[in-house]
């Protein structure tokens, strides 16, 4: 494989013999039955090498999407390596939306949900919990799938990869509805960590974009879910930040509208625009840690304490929110979760310093990372973390006898088979 097979950051490049683009769910039977060590590919999105193998990587990309909606179990079947982006238009198109999405629109179906990814809302589960089955492609090269029936999906709604290839996704859906985008900047963090309950339960979504050095929240994001035609009034002020009237400014072209124009779901829900570069276009890094709610404001003010050193390295914090969930390697999994991210500058060394000083400083609050995002922990910490992590393993091994699925970071992060 071509040594220039990096993933989107160009943090990583890839160890694979190679890269294969099946079209249809069959040939990724015959792959998988033929290769002895295999991965998933979605859109690399992952700063880690969580998707990488020894043997052969296979790209879903080249699989029909085959969005199939039905309206009377509300839910939409897509193949899994989709990005959410066209999933979510066609979803629009037809009057029918998703409880939630993350920022970027890019990424794939099947790869978001594998790593835990999120949006925000003090009421909305991971993108995970929307899921109703996946169909998968087994060591065996088998063609199964795994619904709601079994009580094998909580572990595979979060699976990292390791019981298959999934091919396809099926998930809850719901009636189309309207969202505005309200900014406030500069509201100063004492006043935020002193409500910050009330803060993130102030939207449908919120978000706060911050720095951990600064005297103010840089931004406060809110997706305010419109009921009914019913709009309510554009607070000047809240929490101390003043309402940002971006519209007749010369707004990022890679973000979706804010300044308070009411909108559908998929065009506000993720921060970016498909048809615009996600984030900072891949010249970054990325980390991402989740803490119970009742740690929220003392793990922020430990990391206010680090702020001069974070700074200089960090582009923007990103500070959300997810509902507890019942998926076994979730890092919300049987608790309401704050969620810290972190768009690092693309300083690796120094990003790697900083990662296990931010995590020693965390330890006390116990916090689960993001499994497609950079960190430092091993298997010791995760087990101690994800309670549910030894069922995973010996779930795994019955679905994968031979370890074609496990891979270096599996291997690191979960420990030996």
């Amino acid at each position: 494989m071509s040594s220039t097979t990096t993933n989107w950051a160009g943090n990583l490049t890839y160890s694979a013999e190679t890269v294969l683009h099946p079209t249809s769910a069959t040939e990724v039977q015959q792959l998988v039955a033929q290769w002895p060590h295999v991965r998933a590919l979605g859109t690399r999105h992952s700063f880690t090498d969580i998707a990488d193998t020894p043997g052969a990587l296979i790209s879903l990309a080249e699989l029909d999407p085959a969005i199939q909606i039905d309206p009377a179990t509300m839910t939409v079947s897509v193949a899994g390596g989709t990005s959410f982006g066209i999933l979510i238009n066609e979803l629009e198109e037809h009057g029918f939306a998703l409880h939630n999405t993350g920022s970027l629109p890019h990424i794939s179906v099947a790869g978001a949900t594998a790593t835990g990814t999120h949006g925000s809302g003090d009421g909305n589960g991971i993108l995970s919990t929307a899921i109703a089955a996946v169909e998968l492609v087994t060591a065996d090269g088998s063609l199964v799938t795994v619904d709601r029936t079994s009580a094998h999906l909580p572990a595979l709604a979060v699976g990292l990869g390791a019981f298959g290839i999934i091919t396809r996704v099926t998930l809850d859906i719901e009636p189309s509805y309207r969202v505005r985008q309200d900014v406030y900047r500069f509201a100063p963090w004492e006043t935020v960590l002193e409500q910050l309950d009330d803060v993130m339960a102030s939207a449908y979504s919120v978000s706060l974009l911050a720095d951990f050095a600064s005297p103010t929240v840089m931004q406060i994001w809110l997706k305010t879910r419109l009921a009914n035609g019913m709009e309510p009034e554009v607070a000047s002020t809240l929490f101390g930040g003043v309402w940002y009237d971006d519209s007749e400014e010369l707004t990022p072209e890679n973000v979706n509208p804010r300044a308070s124009v009411p909108g559908p779901w998929s065009e506000r829900m993720p921060h970016f625009r498909l048809d615009g570069q996600p984030s900072n276009g891949g010249d970054e890094l990325q980390s991402e840690y989740y803490v119970a709610r009742e740690h929220g404001v003392e793990a922020l003010e430990v990391l206010r304490t680090l702020g001069t050193q974070i700074s200089p390295h960090l582009l923007i914090s990103e500070i959300r929110t997810a509902a507890a969930d019942s998926l076994w390697m979730s890092p919300a999994y049987e608790r309401d979760v704050l969620c810290i991210g972190f768009t690092w500058a693309k300083h690796p060394a120094e990003v790697a310093a900083l990662l296990p000083v931010i995590e020693q400083a965390l330890a006390p609050f116990a916090p689960r990372q993001h499994w497609g995002k950079l960190f430092h922990y091993g298997a010791d910490v995760i087990h101690e973390r994800f309670p549910r992590s030894g069922d995973f393993l010996a779930l795994q091994r019955e679905y994968d006898p031979q370890g074609k699925f496990w891979n270096p970071f599996l291997e690191r992060t979960l420990g030996p088979r």
